[in-house]
């Protein structure tokens, strides 16, 4: 039997609780009763738009209550978690708000993690379901899903969507049924309210960027993460006439909740949901749906701009707001999102853990190009240390620490490493190095531990060192960033190979690691082998000098070249 999920969560401290409730930062509703009194308001405005699949608010929260009323019959309680690993489709959005309707806690895995992610992620929650595709890119989710169900004790239930056939009813439950409409739609609605979580109980798990080993689950109450949507909202300017487009990976916090996909919820908004931001369907339905707000990464604006610089056309007339976050984009992309795009850029500077920073749409164009924005909530507190833990003055490089109403006082069931990531006073550090300038717009310069952002995709280096050790033919690694053009950085590795052994090269690499399991945004994309690595005066491996040294070879190949 699975621990109460209590056990393993840091709460806010009373006193800081008991503010937040008094200044109305937590509502103290729970996500799905946001979404239902929207639905009562608005019922026939088109809610979620899918391919063909058009939802309503009314259908939208009529599945969702049906949904929660199944998952209770399938034996799931209030308190339990499920690992949905679902593409970008309603089918995420109707189980997301199944969940919060019914107390059972999602835990949000990507489409492209496998079986080294996924057991540890179903493991560390003590998942007891698995919502999955049957199959997404030639990868077989639900046999990875059925094998996990017999390695891991707690992991009972497999959920499989396939849009052409149902699941075989034996071993796997068919999710679209689960989440078809009510036969009922008033009776599902008093049983799902019935079924309402505290405010302050978890609605979700969101996952670290992993900066040491594999990822961290965040717990986000529903009271902290209606006020990250609602802060965020308001900073994107949200209201019932815009009309979202997902194209990332939406159970990332970005476009779930930075306002995202439940910002548009919120405010009666319509929902557009893509598989991929690729621009040739992402353009041809932004003017089909009359997009007004998107979401994307550095790379996918710089996609985005080549391709309308090509192509040119009007197709992007409606698009008033380019959101773009998950690492820096360059200065001289940001200068291009008006001229080229005709849209507001808004730069996004968050963390799953909690503080988001945002540019405003007002914002002079020098802070929307030049910053990555500033905090979106009143309460949100910001510090700048250097490193002996003092307070800089704003102009000076440090490293961000951060609390405040829905930044979440530790990671969940991780003791140790709560310890290094937040201060016994509650101040988050995210390892990132910004400057604040006098106005309170952060400028970000990088970070100071160690991990890879591979087009927003953070890669923990240690996790890559490890596996690579597994190969056994290896003396010392390092895995560092190398630097790209398009995607910001690459993951480049260093080896140094035991005595009478041959270092695996690059392909070899990645086909171990693919046997592993491992996602494949995790697999090294270049292999150095050298005699012997630097290190610095205390003995450690000196990570500095080696992100130099491959960035002077791309550079004297690029020249040789």
């Amino acid at each position: 039997m699975s621990d109460p999920t209590s056990m393993g969560t840091v709460p806010w401290p009373p006193e800081f609780a008991d503010l937040y409730r008094a200044r109305g930062y937590w509502e103290d509703t729970a996500i799905g009763d946001v979404v239902r009194a929207v639905a009562d308001d608005h019922p026939e405005r088109v809610a979620v738009v899918d391919g063909s699949m058009r939802l309503s608010y009314r259908d939208l929260v009529d599945r969702a209550d049906a949904a929660a009323v199944r998952l209770r019959e399938l034996g799931l309680e209030p308190d339990d978690r499920i690992l949905v690993q679902l593409p970008n489709g309603w089918e995420f959005i109707v189980l997301t708000l199944a969940c919060f309707r019914s107390g059972v806690i999602p835990v949000m895995a990507l489409p492209a993690h496998r079986r080294h992610e996924l057991s540890h992620l179903a493991g560390v929650s003590q998942a007891r379901a698995i919502a999955v595709p049957r199959t997404l890119r030639d990868f077989d989710h639900e046999a990875l899903a059925l094998e996990l169900v017999e390695e891991l004790p707690d992991l009972t239930l497999v959920l499989s969507l396939d849009r052409d056939r149902p699941a075989d009813g034996e071993r796997v439950i068919d999710l679209a049924g689960l989440l078809a409409g009510p036969a009922d739609a008033a009776e599902a609605r008093q049983a799902a309210d019935g079924m309402r979580p505290d405010p302050d109980a978890p609605a979700c798990f969101l996952i670290s960027g992993g900066t040491t080993g594999l990822p961290k689950l965040i717990t986000r109450t529903h009271n902290d993460y209606v006020c990250n949507v609602r802060a965020t909202s308001a900073t994107a300017e949200f209201d019932a006439d815009d009309v979202y487009l997902g194209t990332l990976p939406v159970s990332h916090n970005f476009p779930l909740g930075c306002p995202g996909v439940l910002g548009a919820l919120f405010v009666g908004a319509k929902v557009v949901m893509l598989p991929s931001p690729e621009p040739v369907r992402a353009f041809a339905t932004i003017e089909a749906e009359g997009v007004t707000v998107a979401a994307a990464v550095p790379a996918v604006a710089q996609r985005w701009l080549d391709h309308q610089e090509e192509v040119g056309g009007a197709q992007l007339a409606s698009l008033r707001l380019l959101q773009v976050g998950g690492s820096r984009l360059p200065d001289e992309h940001a200068a291009r999102v008006r001229p080229v795009l005709g849209a507001t850029l808004q730069q996004v500077f968050g963390m799953a853990e909690g503080l988001i920073n945002t540019t405003r749409v007002d914002d002079p164009d020098e802070a929307i190009i030049g910053t990555q924005g500033r905090p979106v909530h009143e309460a949100d507190e910001v510090r700048v240390l250097d490193p002996l833990g003092k307070d800089v003055p704003d102009g000076t490089p440090g490293a961000i620490y951060t609390r405040g109403p829905y930044t979440p006082r530790g990671y969940y069931n991780a003791a140790d490493h709560n310890t290094r990531a937040f201060t016994e006073d509650g101040w988050y550090g995210s390892g990132d190095i910004v400057v604040r300038r006098p106005d309170g717009n952060l400028i970000v310069h990088g970070r100071d531990k160690d991990m890879i952002n591979r087009g927003g995709e953070k890669i923990s280096a240690e996790e890559i060192e490890d596996l690579m050790y597994r190969l056994g033919s290896l003396e010392l690694v390092a895995a560092v960033a190398m630097p790209d053009a398009v995607l910001g950085e690459r993951l480049c590795v260093y080896v140094v190979p035991k005595p009478g052994r041959t270092a695996p090269s690059v392909e070899e690499v990645r086909e171990a690691f693919d046997e592993r399991g491992v996602a494949a945004y995790k697999f090294p994309e270049r292999v150095e082998v050298v005699a012997d690595l630097p290190m610095t005066k205390v003995g450690k491996i000196n990570k500095k000098a080696l992100r130099e040294d491959i960035a002077t070879r791309l550079d004297s190949s690029t020249v040789r070249s």
